[in-house]
């Protein structure tokens, strides 16, 4: 599979959010189309509108638990492994920008900023090709 990323940057710089960015890059290897995935991730970016977890994990997350969820078939099911798995990408997201905090990535209490949303929303698309798309590639 060819990466990406770039395709997640471009879709934030038409305006779509760190989570939108993410999410609608890879819904349709996901299985879902990208007008839903635009609207169900639209209130997740800007750290959830509050500068808390960035919306470029988040949006990975999103896809973790399309990837990983049984459905309401049985539900409870994979909630433990999935969350495994956001404890995985979350751990490579901090990693590589020095936070999961949105607040914190952009420096507003330090006035240093840990990393830009163009950067986030690489290092979160770089973590979901690595960690969830493996085998695809």
């Amino acid at each position: 599979m060819e990466s990406r990323i770039e395709q997640a940057i471009a879709r934030h710089h038409e305006g779509y959010n760190c989570a939108q960015a993410i999410v609608c890059t890879y819904a349709d290897l996901f299985g879902i189309d990208e007008q839903t995935a635009y609207k169900m991730s639209e209130a997740f970016g800007f750290g959830m509108g509050m500068m808390e977890v960035c919306g470029a994990l988040t949006g990975g997350l999103m896809l973790a638990g399309l990837q990983n969820s049984a459905g309401v078939e049985t539900p409870g099911s994979t909630k433990a492994a999935t969350y495994k798995i956001d404890r995985t990408l979350g751990e490579a997201f901090s990693k590589a920008t020095g936070s999961l905090l949105c607040s914190e990535l952009k420096g507003r209490d330090t006035g240093t900023m840990l990393c830009s949303c163009v950067d986030c929303i690489r290092h979160a698309a770089r973590i979901v090709e690595e960690n969830l798309l493996a085998d695809a590639q």
